[in-house]
């Protein structure tokens, strides 16, 4: 009998379609988050033991974001409850160039079980559906970044990488570093935006301090806003602005390009709201 594969962060930009995945083969999959019928909340460690039941592999994103103050202690806690509670493997979404992340990765590694860790680049998604949606059908996307060049890597790429760690031999014991195509500047990508839309889209850069002040205004609060910006501040400084292979080696194909889902993603009519 096939036991679970549980997805934590199940209704986030990949969780769900990694679980859309899954059941699509028709893999017994629970995907879990705050608000689920089951919950999850990382902050509420009552809650892992009840989503870890049963389950045999475990895809874990951790919000708001590995940098954040207890993620390496709560990973730790969660792996280690998870090897006890008899789940064979489990796959972590790590970051590009963070040290924390590292940390993170490090919690997994040492806890029992077969791992996969799976370093993302920048979502193309996050344009789309998340943080950056807002300032996008404004007009104008401010960030920390300057004119660092980043790989962009789609989500639906991030979700078949994956479905092969948690379904598929050899994936155990390897971290996969995930990026698009290309090098794309944050004005690169307004571009692309704009032209696909059909819309004015551009990029200004600000400062740390100018990104914090703008997400407390529009009701972050300041520790997590000034957390963010300092995030973004780090990871945009140059140190991911290089291409890496994960994706073709896994899928046996390359990346999709930030042009094709800026395409597909502006047909859906979201930047027209």
């Amino acid at each position: 009998m096939q036991k679970t594969t549980v997805i934590v962060g199940g209704t986030g930009k990949t969780g769900r379609r990694v679980a859309a995945r899954l059941a699509a083969q028709g893999l017994p999959v629970r995907a879990v988050s705050r608000s689920t019928a089951l919950p999850f909340d990382w902050e509420e460690p009552a809650t892992w033991a009840p989503a870890l039941r049963g389950a045999e592999a475990v895809y874990v994103t951790y919000q708001p974001d590995l940098a954040a103050p207890g993620s390496v202690e709560a990973i730790g806690a969660f792996a280690r409850l998870a090897a006890g509670n008899g789940v064979r493997r489990l796959v972590l979404l790590s970051g590009r160039g963070e040290e924390e992340a590292r940390a993170c990765e490090r919690e997994v590694e040492a806890c029992g079980t077969d791992w996969t860790i799976l370093r993302a680049s920048w979502f193309c998604q996050n344009f789309s559906e998340h943080h950056l949606l807002g300032p996008v059908l404004d007009g104008v996307i401010t960030l920390p970044a300057g004119t660092v060049a980043e790989p962009f890597v789609d989500a639906e790429d991030i979700a078949d990488v994956a479905v092969a760690a948690l379904t598929r031999d050899g994936h155990a014991g390897r971290i996969h570093e995930l990026t698009g195509p290309r090098l794309l500047t944050f004005a690169d990508a307004a571009r692309e935006i704009a032209e696909a839309a059909g819309r004015d889209v551009r990029y200004v850069p600000v400062s740390p301090q100018e990104y914090t002040a703008g997400l407390v205004g529009q009701g972050v609060p300041a520790g997590e806003a000034a957390m963010l910006a300092g995030l973004f501040a780090r990871v945009l400084d140059g140190r991911n602005a290089h291409l890496a292979d994960g994706v073709r080696r896994v899928l046996g194909r390359e990346p999709r390009d930030f042009t094709d889902y800026a395409r597909e993603t502006a047909a859906t009519g979201v930047w027209n709201a």
